[in-house]
């Protein structure tokens, strides 16, 4: 049987010419962990510490440890041959053992292996620097455009090493996933394609295509395997075998009445064990095994009367996504732990997503990742990592591009939550709109990636899941590659030059990118900026701010909205944050209302890699912006908005559910000095399942002018929201005709109560946006609810956790409002 020895221990790492020789070093790891465990450098994400470890990047770094003579095994035999095995090399490095050249190799994004059967020694693993490997072959094949002036488009590395407009510059080098000896004798498995599939009549189908490296050619090779799992009868598996006709075979196996896997919010997430074993005789010599789902995933991009479609299907119901855009959860992804992915998008989860788009920026992300959201059942879109860059097509990237797309492809291929492959992040977009086309006069660029080899790499390997040529892409050069009528759009006129009302103005047939910027939790960015007096214009704010004039965009989009709140850091602090709520509300409930006409929206962004101002719903020190709160509203199964629709309001009635919905709505409209404006209505509705119905609001109930608002409330709504203390309000939907700026609100009252885990407040008058700040209270605290709006006599109940010493006074100093004009 295969044998594994991990290559964990005994690692050091070293710069030619660098104070303190040789320095421990972690494998997996990298220099920047390995140097800050050291204590060589200072924490890059502590101030401006970041510009001081810059050097790191532009150094060569050797990676060192000593392999011993093979052991024996087993029954007194040594294997017939011994594989060095990395999983991951960032990026350009050159291996040797005992001084012998094993290989050179130039791809963050594939595994290596080499035979090194009878030799011990010293293993070295040098790395360039990725801006030597990078220049190098920028001056050999010339030029290509960027949005960003660091050369990451010459070299297969996660992008966003060389920074981003939400990301540090901290260049890594090091064996970034795991290393191990693999011994083995006669033949071993060297690659598994599983293709699942699921027919109309719930028969599952796991093909297993199956290559195998041999010592031994004349040996004779069999393939055992089964798949077992709930459901299944005669003892819970399902058995099959095939045989190996030189170095390759193919074992099918049928599963009857399989259970189908779900996204959330659709079904279960039904998984099953497949286990595949290599023989000789009755020798087991190796063996795979994985997780699968039986499921079905279609694309429907067909033309309609709006345009072209950009529909997922799966299991033949149709959604609208309701998503998030990832980016590495750490600038070093080395020290993202299993744990660390299950925290992260069990908090998605819990926001209501229900489709996470891996960016193209970034990496094809680890085995544990793709577990998380097999079992949470969250839909994967998959970019190819290519982002905002034009891309060399010619040698060496052109087959570095093809064998990595090659590996990635059937490694992720068990996953049922894996469902899109796309091409790459904006690269389409750029050729024809960022004077691209112009500047490369003829150059290669990537299309002949987007166009060609990956749809080639994805139809040969993956013919069950879809692939679309980048995001976005209106499916044709005959028109605009992010035409919003046509396939997937991504929205940046606003926040970079629009208000976020202009979200109103364009219904997408699927929105791939949008969002607004917030400051980062209060006690993260005290955690970055220890000593520092908090400003938004302080130094370390602005060297955490990574968008070009992110600042000037956070207060122009501000002061569309509320007074500025000169010289005072945390009201500031508060509306950022409050405005990004909103931003994103008026995009996600206008799109939503739409459907089907729009399919998804993929929010610009989760997370964050470090503590910065960004446009993420989670900080980089995990913590929740009140935007992830509001996610949790407007991705609920149950939605209700007040829409302008030409002369007349309109309630949009979404229903996401597998039901249909059947209610009344009560309308009143209210004055905000607390008064009645006028009587209220009830008016039914039906929104069948998985639609949306529109209710029109009778024009007596219309506020008029900037003193009145619209209250409207769904009794008893299924999962909704519920002030506490206000008989009969469930789900509801708020309009303000006007902009806060020109509302007269009163100076809000109301009154805090504290207990075990909790905060209770009680409105004495309208108090809009009511926010506790939980880690004011404590680092650790957190809060189960973001922005609250309670009227007169309502009350609302704030978990809390982590603050161990609660009282009212406390309590209160944390909690924010909206406040009228000073």
């Amino acid at each position: 049987m295969l044998e594994a020895t991990p290559l964990t221990e005994g690692w050091t790492v070293r710069y030619e010419g660098g104070e303190g020789g040789e320095l421990p070093a972690t494998v997996p790891g990298c220099v920047h962990t390995d140097l800050l465990a050291a204590g060589v450098i200072p924490d890059p994400f502590i101030g401006r510490n970041e510009t001081e470890v810059a050097w790191v990047g532009r150094r060569e770094w050797t990676y060192e440890t000593q392999l011993a003579a093979p052991s024996v095994h087993g029954r007194h035999e040594v294997h017939e041959q011994t594989d060095l095995v990395f999983d991951g090399l960032d990026t350009a490095a050159e291996i040797r053992l005992d001084g012998q050249l094993l290989g050179r190799v130039r791809n963050m994004h594939r595994s290596y292996r080499f035979d090194v059967t009878g030799m011990t020694g010293r293993l070295s693993v040098r790395f360039a620097s990725a801006y030597a490997e990078a220049e190098a072959v920028r001056e050999r094949l010339g030029e290509r455009p960027g949005a960003y002036a660091e050369p990451y488009q010459y070299i297969r590395k996660m992008a966003c090493s060389f920074g981003w407009d939400w990301g540090p510059t901290l260049v890594t080098a090091g064996i970034w996933r795991p290393a191990r000896l693999e011994h083995w004798s006669t033949a071993r498995i060297a690659r598994v394609r599983p293709e699942v599939t699921v027919d109309e009549h719930g028969l599952g189908h796991v093909e297993l295509a199956v290559d195998v490296e041999r010592t031994r050619v004349e040996a004779g090779l069999t393939l055992e395997a089964r798949v077992s799992g709930r459901g299944l009868s005669g003892g819970g598996e399902v058995l099959a075998r095939g045989e190996i006709d030189g170095t390759s075979g193919v074992v099918r196996l049928e599963v009857p009445d399989a259970e189908l896997w779900w996204p959330r919010g659709y079904g279960q997430q039904a998984l099953y064990d497949v286990e595949l074993t290599l023989r000789h005789a009755d020798v087991l010599l190796d063996g795979w095994r994985r997780r699968v789902g039986f499921r079905t995933v279609g694309l429907d991009t067909s033309s309609d009367a709006h345009g072209t479609g950009f529909t997922l299907v799966v299991n033949g119901e149709r959604l609208f996504a309701r998503g998030v855009n990832w980016i590495p959860d750490d600038v070093f992804p080395s020290r993202i732990t299993r744990e660390r992915y299950r925290e992260r998008l069990t908090q998605a989860a819990g926001a209501g997503v229900d489709l996470v788009r891996v960016w193209g920026g970034g990496i094809y992300e680890s085995e544990d990742f793709y577990d998380a959201c097999d079992e949470l059942g969250l839909l994967v879109w998959q970019d190819f990592p290519f982002a905002c860059a034009a891309y060399p097509e010619e040698q060496p990237l052109r087959g570095e591009v093809e064998a990595e797309a090659r590996e990635n492809v059937v490694r992720l291929m068990p996953h049922p939550s894996l469902v899109l492959w796309n091409g790459n992040n904006e690269n389409l977009w750029g050729f024809r709109d960022w004077a691209w086309e112009q500047r490369l006069a003829g150059e290669s660029w990537g299309e002949g990636y987007y166009l060609g080899v990956l749809p080639r790499v994805v139809a040969e390997l993956d013919p069950t899941r879809p692939y679309t040529a980048g995001s976005p892409w209106s499916g044709s050069w005959e028109r605009h590659p992010n035409d919003p009528a046509h396939g997937t759009h991504h929205s940046w006129e606003v926040w970079n030059r629009e208000d976020y009302a202009d979200y109103r103005l364009e219904v997408p047939r699927f929105v791939a990118e949008f969002g607004w910027q917030a400051p980062a939790a209060y006690a993260t960015m005290r955690r970055a900026l220890p000593g520092e007096r908090l400003a938004a214009d302080s130094s370390g704010m602005l060297h955490h701010q990574k968008a070009e004039d992110g600042n000037g965009k956070l207060e122009r989009g501000l002061a569309r909205h509320f007074p500025l709140p000169e010289g005072d850091f945390d009201r500031w602090h508060y509306l950022t944050q409050v405005n990004q709520a909103r931003a994103v509300a008026t995009g996600i409930e206008h799109w939503r209302a739409h459907w089907p006409v729009c399919a998804g929206t993929i929010v610009w962004q989760l997370n964050d890699c470090w503590p910065v101002t960004s446009w993420a719903a989670i900080d980089g020190d995990g913590r929740e912006k009140p935007l992830y709160h509001e996610l949790r509203r407007l991705y609920a199964d149950r939605l209700l908005s007040l829409q302008v629709r030409g002369e007349d309001v309109v309630l949009a009635v979404v229903n996401q559910t597998a039901e249909r919905w059947a209610g009344t709505v009560e309308l009143r409209r209210v004055s905000v000095d607390g008064g009645v404006a006028g009587e209220s209505v009830r008016v039914p509705f039906v929104a069948e399942r998985r639609a949306v119905a529109e209710v029109r609001v009778p024009g007596d109930v219309v506020p008029v002018g900037a003193k009145e608002f619209l209250v409207a409330d769904v009794e008893g709504a299924e999962g909704a929201e519920r002030a506490e203390g206000a008989d009969g309000v469930g789900l509801r939907a708020l309009y303000f005709p006007v902009r806060d700026s020109e509302i007269p609100y009163p100076r809000p009252e109301f009154d805090v109560s504290v207990g075990p885990g909790a905060v209770t407040v009680t409105a004495r008058t309208l108090v809009r946006d009511l926010l506790l700040q939980a880690d004011r209270l404590d680092p650790g605290a957190r809060a189960d609810r973001g922005l609250v709006t309670l009227l007169p006599g309502e009350q609302v109940t704030i978990g809390v956790r982590g603050w161990e010493t609660p009282d009212a006074e406390t309590a209160r100093s944390a909690l924010y409002c909206v406040e009228p004009a000073r």
